[in-house]
């Protein structure tokens, strides 16, 4: 299958060596669960865009350090091209940061949240019977690192796992939309590199449950990964 990666940051600076890009995660990912995936990729943080939202075709937004509510000329474009690709009956997936920005641009409310940052591996509770394919233990585990939240879910969202700290962890549209506030392409190694070197305005108590929470589980990507993957089917 084919998926087009909205690059949304590349994370210049943050990433360790043995990182090349911050996309070979998501070659790393989807590679642990298929290895027939090809990609086309699009630096949207650098205004560089499809040329339009085709029937059928699957868009992934990725994470960003930006926020989905700010006046920056690549992210109001987003938005646009994803209301365009709903209207087109594209696929979207979004992760994190695309998480995000789906729900703003469809009627949904993002905020930076009261609660603060969110970071290391976090459980959440399924509340959905269809998530339940992909999660059958009733929780889904994984890599976080946001302040923002979407507060307010877009009409006809459906929410598909909640914490007490985030209760919207994901949600789906249909078979059009799927979306994780989690970093499914993330590893527990990247995290960890994330958290030591590039978290200076978390508070030291978050960081330090976050680098305990990398130690007691392992997040559930592969889960994640295969949902994506025949979602996009």
């Amino acid at each position: 299958m084919k998926i087009n990666i909205l690059l949304c940051d590349i994370f210049e600076g943050l990433l360790p060596d043995n990182v090349p890009s911050y996309f070979s995660m998501f070659e790393e990912m989807f590679r642990s669960v298929s290895s027939n995936v090809e990609y086309i990729i699009y630096n949207v943080w650098n205004n560089e865009f499809p040329a339009e939202a085709e029937s059928g075709e699957v868009y992934l937004i990725t994470g960003s350090n930006a926020g989905a509510y700010e006046e920056v000329l690549w992210v109001k474009n987003l938005l646009e091209f994803i209301r365009e690709a709903y209207r087109n009956d594209a696929k979207l997936v979004g992760i994190c940061f695309g998480h995000q920005a789906i729900a703003q641009a469809l009627g949904g409310r993002v905020e930076k949240a009261a609660a603060g940052w969110g970071a290391g591996i976090r459980t959440s509770l399924i509340t959905d019977n269809y998530a339940l394919n992909y999660f059958d233990c009733g929780a889904m585990r994984l890599l976080y690192n946001h302040h923002d939240q979407v507060l307010q879910l877009p009409p006809k969202a459906v929410s598909f796992a909640a914490s007490e700290f985030c209760p919207n962890e994901g949600f789906y549209i249909g078979k059009q939309v799927l979306t994780f506030q989690g970093h499914p392409e993330f590893t527990p190694e990247y995290e960890g590199h994330l958290i030591e070197n590039h978290a200076a305005d978390e508070p030291a108590l978050t960081k330090q449950f976050a680098l305990a929470s990398l130690k007691n589980s392992s997040p559930d990507s592969r889960k994640a990964a295969r949902w994506i993957l025949e979602f996009g089917e």
